[in-house]
């Protein structure tokens, strides 16, 4: 029987019970500290002779852990480890690798606690981010196992007298997912789940700047039934491991999120057949968001500058779907914007384990000189209405910041920041919004904030992006219910969380059977 599907409720820290366990589990790890993480091929711990610091973010004297970095060796080894796991792995029930899956959920809901203290202390997620990230990974599992089985039943196909038809999916091979610090706990186990379900084995390659939380992803495949080999973890840069892994001949699939830049090199390298290879890689790369939200002039104004707000500013601005460009009516513009910027500058910043923190830090210091470039960009560009600075604190701070009057076709409302920082856009008319809204490379996520029901659906035909909302945040999308993934630069189309996203790692077979 195939169990309905039910997303994970959000934690309500409240509660003072929900709120003293989180601080015990921050606590206790904090006590691992400084630990070491070796790489794990077939099932056994490997390490090499170079470490990757993992750095808290809001506190960069921190170490969160060391990582074992990968060789070439080690690649090619968990290449023909997972070549060997596929023989067999692909011969096992669909229930069988569903159950692995609805039990890896079982256990992460168990550990919930230790690891959304994990996700906060290694990425700088605030309690309520890093709770959705545990959240949404405990539905990738029990959402991709249940259409697992699905897929698995009898195929329905036009019937034709005097033969047997039937049609199923069997899996790919060998496949290599690289996944981002972000969401690193459920992009990354979204990434595996799916090709794992289908049959596939894979090896993965998860961002250097958060390499605990997947040793801890590992620690539960392992517990939750998944043979050795049949998931391999790597550590490593995208320019080392990452390319080479994307370029061996024997890797049959790539499944990748991250930036436009990096996105299109892996599209390239994997078009390209090599000497060994017997396949056209199948890949998959989700990767970056120009997002615009539509403020209409008939919209409800607060309701439009509380989600602009957590839109553009929700973990720091450093999410594919996060809103950087408000297109606003400029019958309300003046209005907003004082509203927008009165709200944003009562955002409480400060380290993402203390509760009352809404802004974290950046990622690290790469991020910070990336967004403080921008800002210089801004001040030329437009006006800086509100934040614009670091801040001197022992971490990765900047200030959320507004940029007014930005021209549509300006650096700061046409290239991905992927931080705190929000351009405001005059438009005449809805018109006007919707061709700027779509004047970008990208079409990941849009948001239109209007009562005017004529001109929701004139944006339901008209707004070009993989996800849109009306009258809510362009972020936050659930596993199941919204499809994730965009259109041009923002990726090969893909929709995580939705049913076809597993077809991306299978195969359809045919069967034909002349009957006596």
């Amino acid at each position: 029987m195939i169990p309905d599907f039910k997303n994970e409720a959000a934690e309500d820290f409240t509660l003072e019970s929900s709120y003293n366990r989180l601080v015990e589990a921050l606590n206790r790890s904090k006590e691992d500290f400084g630990r070491e993480y070796p790489a794990i091929i077939n099932g056994k711990k490997i390490k090499s002779d170079e470490t990757i610091a993992s750095i808290n973010p809001s506190s960069y004297e921190q170490v969160v852990g060391y990582a074992f970095s990968a060789s070439k060796e080690m690649a090619d080894q968990a290449v023909k480890t997972a070549q060997q796991a596929f023989k067999e792995w692909k011969t096992v029930s669909a229930g069988f690798r569903a159950r692995c899956l609805f039990k890896a959920a079982a256990l992460m809901r168990k550990r919930k606690t230790e690891l959304t203290a994990v996700v906060i202390l290694e990425s700088g997620k605030n309690w309520a981010e890093a709770d959705g990230d545990v959240a949404e990974a405990i539905d990738f599992l029990d959402y991709y196992g249940t259409v697992a089985m699905e897929l698995a039943e009898r195929q329905d196909l036009v019937r034709l007298p005097g033969e047997d038809n039937d049609l199923f999916y069997i899996p790919l091979g060998v496949g290599v997912v690289i996944s981002p610090w972000n969401f690193p706990l459920a992009i990354m186990t979204g990434m595996t789940a799916g090709p794992l379900v289908m049959g596939n084995t894979v090896i993965v390659k998860p961002a250097s700047n958060t390499p605990v939380i997947a040793y801890k992803f590992m620690e539960i495949m392992k517990e939750a039934g998944v043979p050795d080999g049949a998931i391999n973890l790597l550590y490593g840069s995208g320019e080392s491991v990452g390319d080479y892994l994307v370029k061996h001949p024997q890797t049959r699939f790539i499944s990748f999120t991250g930036s436009r830049d990096a996105g299109i090199s892996i599209i390239e390298e994997g078009s390209k057949i090599r000497e060994g290879q017997s396949w056209i890689k199948r890949i998959s790369a989700e990767m970056g968001g120009k997002n615009a939200i539509i403020v209409d002039a008939e919209a409800d104004l607060e309701a439009a500058v509380d989600g602009v707000l957590v839109s553009a500013f929700g973990f720091q601005g450093q999410k594919c779907s996060a809103c950087s460009r408000a297109i606003i009516d400029e019958k309300i513009h003046e209005d907003f914007a004082r509203r927008l910027i009165e709200k944003t500058e009562a955002i409480k910043i400060g380290p993402a384990e203390v509760h009352e923190n809404y802004m974290g830090p950046l990622i690290d210091q790469a991020a910070v000189d990336k967004v403080l470039g921008y800002i210089d960009i801004g001040k030329k560009e437009g006006n800086l209405l509100c934040g614009g600075k670091r801040i001197e604190k022992d971490g990765f701070y900047i200030q959320p910041t507004i940029f007014g009057e930005i021209s549509p076709d300006a650096r700061l409302a046409q290239e991905e920041i992927f931080g705190p920082v929000l351009s405001l856009i005059r438009v005449a008319d809805f018109e006007e919004a919707l061709q700027i809204a779509n004047a970008t490379e990208y079409g990941l996520t849009g948001a239109v904030y209007s009562k005017n029901r004529a001109r929701l659906e004139q944006a339901r035909q008209k707004f070009h992006v993989g996800n849109l909302y009306f009258n809510r945040k362009c972020t936050s999308a659930l596993v199941g219910v919204h499809p994730f993934g965009g259109y041009n630069m923002s990726g090969t189309g893909s929709k995580a969380g939705g049913k076809d996203y597993l077809l991306l790692f299978s195969q359809a077979k045919a069967i034909s059977e002349k009957l006596p």
